[in-house]
Order: C-alpha cells, then sequence, then structure tokens
C-alpha cells in the first residue's frame, strides 16, 4: 500500500508556539507530529510514502532521509505553490500508481485504512472519502451525506455537530478527470467543492479521533491527546 502525504503547510498560525518549520513538523511529545501520522501509515501496512512537499521541504529530508521505521520515503517537491490538488497531481505523477491513498500530514485522523480499502474496492467510486463525526463543524464546515455518498458541503462558521471531511481519501482513476491539466488547484475547493455530483464521492465513516493542528489551541490538544511511542 501507498500513500501520498500532503506535507507543505505553512503553519502561520502557530509561529507563536512553533519555531519556522512546515507545520507537520511541529514538535508534539518531543518529536515531529507527522512522526504520528506515519505510525499509523504503518500499523495499517503501508511500504511507501511520497511526501508532497515545498516550504521547507529540507527540513523534512534532514530529520527523515529516505525511511521512517522500515517505510520507504521519498519526495515530490514543488517549485511553486500548487495547492493541495496540484501537489497530489504532482505526487501521484511521482508514484505511478492507479489508486493511491492521500492524507494531510497536519491531521491525526484515525481512520481503519484496510477497511476503507475493501470499501472503495467494492464499490469501485472514483473517489472515497474519510468522514468523521466532530460536536462543532463549524471551523470545517458539515458534509451532506446520503446513502453513504457525499451530496454536498455546507459553508463554515454553522454551528452544532455533523460529519466532516477527514482529509483522507483513497483515489481512484476516474477522479483524474477532473483535474486541471497544469494550474494550481484546491482539491477540495476546486475539485470536490465544484464537481461532487459528477464525482459522487463513496463516504467511509470512520470513529476514531480526529487532532487537527491548525491553530495554537488544537496543538495544544495534540501535545496532550497523543501518547508517545
Amino acid at each position: 500500500m501507498k500513500a501520498i502525504v500532503l506535507v507543505g503547510g505553512l503553519g502561520t498560525r502557530l509561529r507563536g508556539v512553533v519555531s519556522d518549520v512546515p507545520k507537520p513538523m511541529a514538535p508534539v511529545q518531543g518529536r515531529p507530529f507527522l512522526s504520528f501520522v506515519l505510525d499509523r501509515l504503518l500499523d495499517a501496512g503501508f511500504t511507501d510514502v511520497v511526501f508532497a512537499a515545498g516550504y521547507r521541504h529540507d527540513v523534512l529530508r534532514a530529520h527523515f532521509g529516505s525511511h521512517y521505521r522500515g517505510l520507504a520515503l521519498d519526495y515530490s517537491i514543488e517549485t511553486e505553490p500548487l495547492g493541495t490538488g496540484g501537489a497530489i497531481r504532482l505526487a501521484w505523477d511521482r508514484v505511478g500508481e492507479a489508486e493511491i491513498f492521500s492524507l494531510n500530514g497536519d491531521t491525526y485522523a484515525e481512520v481503519d485504512l484496510r477497511a476503507m480499502q475493501a470499501q472503495h474496492l467494492r464499490a469501485r467510486p472514483a473517489l472515497t472519502v474519510a468522514i468523521c463525526h466532530v460536536p462543532d463543524a463549524a471551523r470545517y464546515g458539515a458534509l451532506d451525506i446520503g446513502n453513504d455518498r457525499v451530496r454536498g458541503f455546507s459553508e463554515k462558521g454553522r454551528s452544532g455537530p455533523g460529519w466532516i471531511n477527514a482529509g483522507v481519501y483513497l483515489l481512484g482513476p476516474r477522479v483524474r478527470e477532473f483535474f486541471p491539466p497544469r494550474d494550481p488547484f484546491s482539491f477540495e475547493h476546486d475539485l470536490l467543492g465544484r464537481h461532487v455530483e459528477a464525482i459522487d464521492p463513496l463516504a467511509f465513516r470512520s470513529t476514531g479521533r480526529f487532532i487537527d493542528i491548525g491553530t495554537p489551541e488544537d496543538y495544544m490538544q495534540a501535545e496532550s491527546l497523543l501518547a508517545p511511542r
């Protein structure tokens, strides 16, 4: 199993509590937050990871090199900002796999990746999206789910519990039909937001923890919730 891990986040909102490093490299329990994400991939049986990197990619390479606990690591480096979609497109071309997982290096999502793959292979959608339920979806925007499919997206800011996009995808070859050939684009807004009806993504429900270190408050929460290995 192979995965693309997006690690190009600037971490602008964390600058007050974290030094000038890519957001996934923010220290948690004495090691980079990204290492917790890689541990989950190892536990699920992954063998290869391609880092979709840009900002301060030298910091990642210096720390992780080409292997992490037996997991083979490669680097797809964008020379200009490509957006999340452009970064995935560039890394996917490097991997050469027909289907591949993609996830965020600054989010810890306890998703059963093997079960997600099994559901994807049974249904054969263009795209499977891991979703998780949170007490307040205001920061993320709730999803409209029907018959285990993602039907639409609510605007951010609407308070209350709901299912949100966990940022974990299993990309099938047909989803590439919706990729622009070269331009930077957002996977979430430009692809999913615009083409959700045509793509008809499969929703994989996850009941595990979801930790996003995008704000100082959530970053401090990760420090208390994630146990050292």
